[in-house]
């Protein structure tokens, strides 16, 4: 019986002494808060987001994963500069339809036109 109660007070000074070893007696500063990390967006203000820029793109770990408002962001101005390149590209497949449909063949020049 005594040697199980010695047993066990050995037990919690062994725990006690490794807990104040790791954790530290509390005697030192506390750590500086850490800045949160902010969200530069990385996408080029001044021209067209291209392949790169999207492959380059990395978002700052928040506690639970990511911040929904950053992603949200950069998906937004990805969705509308999408729908514009669409829209782009469609007006000019059908100025190129309409220009094929007033008999002007595209692989040939027309009358007098030189190559």
């Amino acid at each position: 019986m005594y040697m199980f109660l010695f047993l066990v007070v050995a037990l919690a000074v062994v725990v006690a002494a490794v807990t104040l070893a790791v954790v530290g007696g509390g005697e030192s500063a506390p750590l500086p808060e850490a800045a949160p990390e902010r969200y530069d967006d990385p996408l080029p203000p001044d021209r067209p987001v291209g392949r790169a820029d999207v492959e380059a793109l990395r978002f700052p770990l928040a506690v639970r994963g990511y911040r929904m408002a950053d992603v949200d962001d950069a998906l937004g101005r990805l969705g509308a500069e999408i729908a514009e390149r669409d829209s782009r590209i469609a007006d000019l497949e059908a100025a190129l339809a309409g220009s094929r449909g007033h008999g002007v063949p595209m692989d040939k020049p027309a009358d007098g036109e030189q190559r």
